[in-house]
């Protein structure tokens, strides 16, 4: 990587582990949806089902649940949906928090000129419930599910890159991208982003962030302003990453 800094213009960052807290909530959802296709808790399936949830972490949930149904399709959609239902109807009932620290990290960065993209693995129904619940749609520039990339999420690029393209960023330097999960890191890895920082408020450790590609580890969403409107951003890279 050059030694010169580019200044970040766009921040693509992560929904679920990430800005807010809904990891349990997320894995009930997949549980009920798995139920319904007869993998139940207690059995070795379930077991095996729920590593591969836990695993898959910030990929599309429909690739998921092909990854848990392979060469079935229709029991893929069919508990894609069950998850949908369920993830939404937890919503209904009990809302979304968000991390500390996030809505004072959204407001910091766009008022510093830092455009603000929120990229996701729900579907695009569920994004916009997500963002109802939060209120969030004056906080961000863009809000990006896998349909709006043609249809390939974390851990291919198509998502960081639309946003891109969208916003009109003139480099991929001057991208970084935020997330809990190794797909985060590998996305953003591969779209060239300068920036790919992981978080510890999700379900992946340091070593998972770190072998996905992650250039920055931070202790939560709060600490990102500091690390991208620093001036020294090269030397904290590779202090924080430990290279």
């Amino acid at each position: 990587m050059s030694d010169v800094v580019v200044p970040i213009k766009l921040a693509c960052i992560d929904l679920a582990g990430t800005t807010i807290g809904d990891i349990a909530m997320v894995e009930r959802a997949f549980a009920e949806a798995i139920a319904t296709q007869g993998i139940v808790p207690g059995t070795g399936a379930y077991a095996r089902a729920m590593v591969h949830v836990h695993r898959s972490r910030g990929c599309p949930k429909i690739e998921v649940f092909r990854g848990i149904f392979p060469g079935n399709e229709a029991q893929a959609q069919a508990a894609n949906l069950t998850f949908e239902r369920s993830y939404q109807g937890a919503l209904d009932r009990a809302g979304l928090v968000p991390i500390p620290g996030v809505l004072e990290t959204l407001d910091k960065l766009r008022g510093s000129g830092v455009q603000l993209a929120l990229i996701t693995g729900f579907s695009r129904a569920t994004l916009g419930r997500v963002l109802g619940v939060l209120g969030w749609h004056d906080r961000v520039d863009l809000a990006i599910c896998p349909e709006d990339a043609g249809g390939r999420g974390r851990p291919w690029p198509d998502m960081v890159l639309h946003a891109v393209l969208r916003l009109g960023i003139e480099d991929v330097r001057q991208v970084a991208v935020v997330g809990d999960a190794e797909s985060d890191m590998l996305c953003g890895r591969r779209a060239g982003a300068s920036v790919v920082a992981g978080v510890m408020t999700g379900v992946h450790s340091r070593d998972r962030l770190l072998k996905g590609g992650a250039t920055h580890i931070l202790d939560s969403i709060a600490d990102l302003p500091d690390l991208i409107l620093s001036e020294d951003l090269g030397t904290h890279q590779v202090t924080a990453a430990g290279r």
